[in-house]
């Protein structure tokens, strides 16, 4: 299954799919301070009661415009999930997109 993290400036979104099928979704507040840590606590509780377990989750993909989150929802996949997610916006990773503009 893939956890798809969707980080905003007010909301951190969790979603679980199975395929093409939306399993679960949470929502939470954004919020820079939060550790991976106090991510996997709250998401974990979650996923149980959608009768879900880490272990479920094989991949995951983060997009993410609140900078100072990117590392511990980056820890949180990789210490609690064991996947390297793929960070939407990390320059190493190569989404087939061009872009015609430079970094701001």
């Amino acid at each position: 299954m893939l956890l798809a993290v969707d980080a905003g400036n007010t909301n951190v979104v969790f979603s679980i799919f199975d395929g093409e099928a939306l399993r679960a979704k949470w929502r939470a507040s954004s919020d820079p301070k939060r550790t991976a840590d106090e991510y996997a606590v709250w998401l974990t509780q979650l996923m149980t009661l959608e009768d879900l377990r880490p272990s479920d989750v094989t991949q995951a993909i983060i997009a993410n415009v609140v900078p100072a989150a990117a590392y511990h929802l980056t820890a949180l996949c990789e210490s609690f999930f064991q996947t390297k997610p793929m960070v939407i916006g990390d320059p190493k990773v190569d989404l087939g997109i061009e872009v015609r503009m430079e970094r701001p």
